[in-house]
């Protein structure tokens, strides 16, 4: 089966703190403000209106995923596929759609889990030149915005729906003792969703990938987090065993993380064989509180 989905397109955040997501994502980061208001945050990070949008709220975490679809055919064969599972799936009306996400057509479900996903496709751009206030130049285009990584309560029933529902294809596993974290692709990048079931471990979004072309601007970062405290590290810079990205985790204003790095593989899929590992790095990536080992944050 194959993947109508193009890749990661947005993600919508719940905060009861806009500032300091604004300064989080602006300082450190090089992401850039394209909308504030005082219930709105909405963050660029290339072409594209926006790829985070914070929304004021008493709650903190990721309230939304949306994944994009190449047009009305293709998001209508999304919905088909995932009613033909059992979801109940909402088709936006094209206003609320515009109104609500900046595209042209939204369908609406649950995950198993109780995550809202957006499938949708014409997303807006902007009609101003993306403009990093740290010189950062983000990897997307073909390969969306990023990747998630999202903690589950049941991977089998995540499986079906990724696989069988959004025809994402298999990318590969790691092995944590008796939990398997599983690897997805729909674009060249390696993983657009990673997910593992962790026994006693609640579900519920893990981190958020961004990529940028250029090392000395995940090393900038870095120093921000790691020696100027502007935010709390979580895990510190390694590289990864399967997707070979060079990278760092530090936790948002709204608990979730953010994995920032560079150099990660691309995956050809007619000569893609998937491996499988029994470590998530080859070299750093140590947890900075260790009571979170048993949280998959890779």
């Amino acid at each position: 089966m194959s993947s109508v989905i193009r890749g990661l397109g947005y993600v919508v955040v719940d905060s009861a703190d806009l500032d300091a997501w604004e300064s989080f994502a602006t300082d450190i980061f090089g992401m850039a403000v394209s909308e504030r208001t005082d219930d709105l945050l909405r963050l660029r990070i290339d072409d594209k209106c926006y790829r985070i949008e914070i929304r004021k709220a008493d709650t903190d975490g990721v309230n939304t995923i949306g994944w994009e679809v190449a047009g009305a055919a293709q998001l209508e064969e999304v919905a088909a596929r995932l009613e033909a599972l059992g979801y109940a799936v909402k088709r936006e009306d094209p206003k609320i759609a515009y109104a609500e996400r900046l595209v042209s057509g939204l369908i609406a479900f649950d995950d198993p889990d109780g995550t809202r996903v957006e499938v949708f496709w014409g997303f807006k751009e902007d009609k101003s030149v993306f403009v990093s206030p740290t010189g950062a130049r983000f990897v997307t285009g073909s390969g969306g915005m990023g990747h998630i990584f999202q903690l589950v309560t049941d991977d089998k029933a995540f499986e079906k729906l990724y696989f069988d529902g959004l025809g994402f294809k298999f990318s590969d596993y790691i092995d944590f003792g008796p939990v398997a974290a599983t690897f997805t692709h729909c674009n060249p990048r390696h993983h657009s969703m990673a997910f593992a079931a962790v026994p006693g471990v609640p579900a519920g979004l893990g981190h958020i990938m961004l990529e940028v072309d250029d090392i000395d601007v995940v090393g900038r970062a870095y120093h921000k987090v790691f020696e100027e405290k502007k935010a709390p590290l979580a895990m510190t810079l390694g590289r990864h065993s399967n997707d070979d990205m060079i990278s760092f985790y530090t936790r948002t204003p709204s608990g979730f993380q953010i994995e920032f790095g560079t150099g990660g593989l691309l995956i050809d899929d007619s000569e893609w064989l998937p491996p499988r590992f029994d470590v998530p790095s080859f070299w750093g990536h140590v947890r900075v509180n260790p009571a979170e080992a048993d949280v998959l944050d890779t």
